[in-house]
């Protein structure tokens, strides 16, 4: 606690230094026709100084804007809108006249009867906004009524594999956002949540690789922030329906906005339907006195799965101004739904001679009941000064989380010969409270002008998980179920973690930028296993530098950062309890888990040209130390199990490359690639592993005249490597066509998914001390299916004070 309230001292001591006295002004007016008299509403006004944007508004139903808290300078008045001239009118605000009226002006119709307007150029779909990248998903035909999977397989520097897993560089322990918040779904299993998240209500994603000291250090690969679209001024929605063989869902939203007050709802239904197969061997290993390792058993096993989960999700969210400098919101959503992972899998043992030792059939109905509510509050105080801001954010969240199967076994003449009942009842309860200042202020010297903001926060957050877990068990199939006391337990585990942050950021017009700063977080556990009576206990101190320096040279950038990160274990690490529905490879958590710590350095160079072309390159360097992975160990009676364990170290050494461009006004092409030297070394487990893994991505799409666009998408991985093994590599592509309708007030969008392979595989292959083991896997990937959306009513620029949200592990309530 000393460490936070020095950092805020050092904050407040460095605003009041150096913040300086400034006037502030405001100015009024409204726009009306000048042929009619008539006010003109929702027009776009923009304050200019110079070529920079200052501040913006859209005027009211009585065609009236206000700007205020100005700085006292010269500005240029910039008024548009569609049929009118646009207007430019100087301003001055001095100490003399902060405040000044313009009254009615004038502004022109364009004096000839407009016809439909084609835009000439299209938003760029890979954006680089110097701290992130952002894939811009609402303008890609692609992602209509696919889920979010589909979506992060086409953002750069992410993989997706076939299974929905996602990594950022090579790296899979990554905070995934919604709307700069945390979501406890993302929290519980990210591949699972994906699946269930529709495409269609995601605006842009971005990708953090270095987060700097306002971000929660959590997240040893970096930050995905999912946006999902929002209100603007005026009332509007939509309703969406999507149909086909893999994906079905329907959807709606209503977005009212006026003035001090902002309603969003929203409500969306899905299906998703998940087809597998596998075939697998393993061998098993004993090691002699010489360290020879003689084989044991051998197992072969083949599965086959046909599985269709069902969901749905509902979102209400609130503004309120109650006057021109404070801000209220509230959000409230929940999540849920129904996800079965039902399989038969055949088994056959035997020894290493050959003889036959079991050989049964494993009926497997796996059934995962699943919800999340949270709920969110947040205050924010704007000041006379612009950009001077403080906010206090709170949030709860809820999810139970619940995992019930049974199996059947059945020998080879078909009896009957053992079952198995297991519950495992999970929680997760989250209560989280934020304070946030941001405190500008400009320094001019003779040769430059530098602004500076001064960032300075605390933050408090208590996790409280829960596992209750039952197996009962009838040995011969036919008698009645018993308790299996050695798979039942009550696990109760409470996490807090304390932290506060202060940064600085300047900008100079020499084009030199700088954000610095550093983040101390305490954290504190205990665990306690009720029925065994058995308890744990740790707490731990880190402080996170962090520094990003970069400089603009015309068109070029170049960017240089350095940060540490932390991963603590998340619920789907340590619950305990134990998967058995396949009896010979058990999967658990590990509750004893320490948290990842990374050191993450990159060099970045962009360009951005005047006709569209952006490529950005950068090299990095990550080293995780107590890393954490997977591991598997092996019995002499064929039996794996697989958890989570802190391995010693992994490194990565690589070079990423993106590039967007826009040939032709209506083609739009993006793509990238990246490669990594992988090395992951654990001394204890006396196991290391290394190489090279690459993927690249290509995205495409043209708009003709009028009505349709079309698009293609494809990426390729070369797979990963892990302490244990390797994967090899994957493909995605895909193809879509949009149709406008209605006026362009509706949409249907016809997507199709491997069109030209219908099953992809995928091999894997571990070896470790006590087992060698080859697995293929068989996806069915091909997909088809058509969307309808139909957007309704009145959207303006203006959407009002943008709220603030709680952002566990990552963005410290942007």
């Amino acid at each position: 606690m000393k460490h936070i309230l020095t950092l805020l001292l050092l904050g407040v001591w460095m605003a009041s230094a150096l913040a300086q006295a400034v006037h502030t002004g405001k100015l009024t007016g409204s726009l009306i026709d000048s042929t009619t008299n008539k006010p003109v509403p929702f027009a776009t006004v923009a304050l200019m100084n110079g070529q920079k944007l200052i501040t913006g508004t859209t005027t009211d139903g009585d065609g009236a804007f206000v700007l205020p808290n100005l700085a006292l300078e010269k500005y240029t008045l910039v008024m548009s809108f569609v049929g009118y001239r646009t207007k430019s009118v100087p301003v001055l605000l001095s100490a003399e006249r902060p405040i000044l009226p313009l009254g009615a002006i004038r502004i022109e119709n364009e004096g000839k009867t407009l016809g439909e307007v084609t835009v000439a150029g299209q938003k760029a779909m890979v954006e680089d906004k110097g701290d992130r990248l952002v894939y811009n998903a609402e303008k890609d035909i692609s992602n209509a009524g696919g889920t979010a999977a589909d979506v992060l397989r086409k953002v750069p520097t992410l993989s997706v594999d076939l299974d929905g897993n996602v990594q950022m560089r090579g790296n899979s322990n990554i905070k995934v956002l919604i709307n700069g918040k945390p979501s406890a779904m993302m929290a519980r299993n990210l591949a699972d949540a994906l699946r269930q998240m529709p495409a269609n209500v995601i605006k842009s994603v971005e990708v953090i690789t270095s987060p700097g000291a306002k971000y929660d250090a959590e997240g040893s690969a970096g930050v995905i922030n999912i946006i999902t679209k929002k209100a603007l001024q005026g009332i509007n929605g939509t309703v969406s329906a999507t149909a086909g063989n893999m994906n079905r869902g329907v959807g709606t939203t209503l977005n009212v906005r006026q003035k001090k007050f902002g309603l969003s709802l929203s409500a969306n239904g899905y299906q998703f339907r998940n087809i597998r197969r596998n075939q697998s061997s393993r061998t098993s290993f004993l090691t002699d006195s010489e360290g020879n390792r003689i084989p044991q058993t051998l197992l072969t096993q083949s599965s086959n799965a046909d599985n269709t989960g069902t969901g749905g999700y509902g979102e209400m969210s609130i503004d309120y101004d109650p006057d021109s400098t404070s801000h209220i919101n509230f959000a409230a959503n929940v999540w849920g739904g129904y996800y079965p992972n039902n399989s038969v899998v055949y088994n056959r043992l035997t020894n290493a001679s050959g003889e036959e030792l079991q050989a049964y059939r494993n009926d497997v109905r796996f059934r995962n009941p699943y919800g999340n509510g949270q709920l969110d509050l947040g205050y924010t105080k704007t000041f006379r000064k612009p950009g001077q801001e403080f906010s206090f954010l709170t949030q709860f969240s809820r999810m139970p989380d619940n995992y019930f199967y049974d199996t059947d076994r059945y020998a080879s003449s078909e009896e009957l010969i053992y079952r198995q009942h297991s519950t495992n009842y999970s929680r997760n309860k989250e209560y989280t409270a934020q304070a946030d200042y941001t405190h500008p202020f400009t320094i001019r010297t003779e040769t430059d002008t530098i602004d500076l903001k001064l960032e300075a926060g605390l933050k408090s957050i208590l996790r409280d998980i829960g596992s209750e877990y039952r197996v009962t068990q009838s040995l011969d199939g036919s008698s009645p179920f018993v308790t299996d006391s050695t798979q039942s337990n009550d696990f109760n585990y409470i996490q807090k973690v304390y932290s506060g942050y202060t940064s600085l950021r300047f900008e100079s017009k020499r084009k030199w930028s700088l954000n610095a700063g550093a983040r101390f977080e305490h954290t504190d556990i205990h665990g306690d296993f009720v029925t065994t009576k058995t308890k744990l206990a740790s707490q731990y101190s880190n402080l996170i530098p962090s520094v990003t320096v970069s400089k603009r040279i015309g068109i070029h950038t170049i960017k240089a950062s350095y940060t540490q990160r932390i991963q603590r274990p998340m619920v789907w690490y340590l619950n305990p309890w134990q998967n058995q529905s396949d009896p010979k490879n058990i999967q658990t958590g590990n509750p004893y888990l320490n948290p990842e710590l990374s050191h993450a350095t990159e060099l970045a160079y962009s360009v951005s040209t005047k006709n569209g072309l952006s490529i950005n390159t950068a090299l990095y360097w990550r080293q995780t130390n107590n890393a954490i992975e997977y591991l598997s160990t092996v019995d002499s009676a064929g039996i794996s199990l697989s958890k989570p364990q802190n391995i010693a170290q992994r490194k990565a050494y690589g070079l990423n490359m993106n590039l967007s461009s826009q040939p032709v006004k209506n083609w739009n092409l993006n793509g990238g690639g990246d490669i990594r030297y992988v090395d992951l070394r654990s001394p204890a487990l006396q196991q290391g592993n290394s190489g090279i893994v690459w993927s690249i991505n290509m995205n495409t799409s043209y708009k003709f005249p009028k009505y349709y666009t079309i698009q293609a998408n494809g990426n390729y991985s070369s797979g990963w490597i892990s302490l244990q093994g390797t994967n090899t590599g994957f493909y995605w592509h895909s193809i879509s066509l949009k149709r406008d309708l209605m006026n362009k007030q509706a949409s249907l969008t016809l997507g199709i998914n491997n069109p030209f392979i219908q099953t992809i595989s995928q091999t894997n292959r571990q070896t470790a001390p006590t087992f060698d083991s080859q697995a293929q896997y068989y996806f069915n990937r091909r997909s088809v299916r058509l969307s309808f959306e139909w957007r309704f009513g009145q959207m303006n620029a203006n959407g009002g004070k943008k709220g603030k949200k709680i952002s566990n592990d990552d963005a410290g309530g942007r």
